[in-house]
């Protein structure tokens, strides 16, 4: 009996370390795994950087003179109420593109997912309050994500050929979308604030890195196309070459014809302000909201029913 006893408690403590061994392999395994995730993620995004590096100015003097500037939308205030300083440096550097002339026109992309909160409205009235015409300014209410904004760009409104206004990190990626959807786009780098909030947004843009390359490889589509809608420009300066500008011949206070096809954004977490074409806008979810009896004409609720929508 005594013998017996011996040999189960040898067989116990004999199963213990396999266990143990088991379980470390596994850990080694997992921590394997992720390292290499996490390789590839970078490497991803340092790929992102390098393969858009010829199509990104960071110097308003490096920006070649085109048509329209496609600026991409973000909240106008922060989760915490406060103004967002990426969405002032955006407006900021669209303005000064058009105020040098070199671009005609500015199309402001961003989400209009409800009645109650209107990115591309907001944009228009900062827009007009840092001296842009309002009948420069053309609206895109579908922009929920860069994806969206960008192929919307081509094959809702037309453009073969666009400046892409963000900070440095969003534009890259802006541009490597667009170029693999066969568009002639160019980026220009709105000022980064930087800090705290600046480094948040720069590793979160590591992920969105790796979703992008990822919608390209998988052919995604944007969540809402639709009819095809122009874009309003003044005279073009560079009208007189042609197929260098990529589109139809404009005229002062022309628009641009839309492509006869019909088929991600990020919300920025950082502070500043940005003087308003209106003093009594409020604060909130609500700040940014058009009126509640307008639909505007290419904003989801008036294009779902003619579009498919997938999962973002």
């Amino acid at each position: 009996m005594e013998q017996q006893t011996c040999a189960t408690g040898s067989a116990d403590r004999a199963v213990v370390p396999r266990r143990w061994k088991l379980w470390r392999r596994l850990g080694l395994g997992a921590v394997g795994l992720a390292a290499a995730l996490v390789a590839a993620a970078l490497i991803g995004d340092l790929w992102v950087s390098w393969r858009t590096a010829p199509w990104v100015a960071r110097d308003l003097s490096q920006v070649e003179p085109m048509p329209v500037a496609l600026v991409l939308g973000t909240a106008r205030r922060t989760h915490r109420g406060r103004p967002n300083q990426f969405y002032r440096a955006r407006l900021e550097a669209a303005a000064a593109l058009y105020h040098q002339g070199r671009v005609q026109g500015i199309l402001v992309s961003g989400d209009n997912g409800s009645r109650y909160y209107n990115e591309p409205e907001a944009m228009r009235r900062d827009l007009i309050a840092l001296g842009v015409p309002d009948a420069h300014v053309t609206l895109d209410y579908a922009g929920f994500r860069t994806l969206d904004s960008v192929v919307r760009a081509k094959r809702v409104f037309g453009l073969e050929r666009f400046l892409i206004v963000s900070q440095s990190y969003h534009v890259e990626r802006g541009v490597f979308i667009a170029r693999a959807h066969g568009i002639d786009a160019y980026g220009y780098a709105a000022e980064d604030p930087g800090g705290a909030a600046g480094f948040r947004v720069r590793l979160r843009e590591i992920g969105a890195r790796v979703v992008a390359i990822w919608d390209v490889l998988s052919g995604r589509e944007p969540k809402f196309l639709g009819e095809p809608e122009p874009v309003k420009v003044k005279a073009d300066p560079v009208d007189s070459q042609g197929s260098e500008s990529g589109m139809p011949s404009t005229r002062s206070d022309a628009t641009t014809g839309g492509q006869p096809e019909v088929a991600d954004r990020q919300a920025d977490d950082a502070t500043g302000a940005l003087p308003h074409a209106a003093e009594n806008q409020s604060d909130g979810p609500g700040d940014s909201t058009a009126a509640a009896s307008v639909t505007p004409p290419n904003s989801p609720a008036s294009t779902s029913s003619s579009t498919a929508a997938i999962s973002r």
